[in-house]
């Protein structure tokens, strides 16, 4: 059953779904969306782009936010719209944590518009791989 308009307010957070970021996610991903960009299955090409080491594909990162989402709304088709800016690249074994809160309700369409977005921490500093996002969900 779809999340009630009634058990919703402006403001509430929605619960934190936290994820290791792992080799065979960043493969299973590659995988099923065809994107077998070198940056996200060899650790040589992705340093030779810059980058520490194999990194996750934005849309992995934008997959567990939809995911945060989908867990708290219980029906994933109430989600309408997600918007999302990639900020940061995501390395394996980091931790990426989906949230969000809901920024208004609209008690005519029975929709909400929520603040979203993905953290991590690196190097004891908070970085945001998708920052400034919104998610427009229909709700019961």
């Amino acid at each position: 059953m779809t999340r009630r308009l009634e058990d919703v307010a402006v403001g509430e957070e929605l619960p934190s779904l936290a994820r290791v970021v792992t080799r065979e996610d960043v493969k299973a991903y590659a995988d099923a969306s065809g994107d077998q960009n070198r940056l996200h299955q060899d650790d040589g090409a992705a340093r030779a782009a810059g980058f520490s080491g194999v990194i996750a594909h934005g849309m992995f990162t934008m997959g567990h936010l939809t995911s945060c989402l989908v867990d708290w709304l219980d029906d994933a088709t109430a989600l309408q719209r997600l918007r999302v800016q990639f900020r940061a690249p995501v390395y394996l074994g980091e931790t990426i944590v989906a949230g969000g809160a809901v920024r208004s309700l609209d008690p005519d369409t029975r929709r909400a518009v929520l603040d979203v977005w993905v953290t991590l921490e690196r190097d004891g500093v908070t970085e945001y791989p998708i920052r400034r996002g919104e998610a427009e969900v229909q709700l019961a």
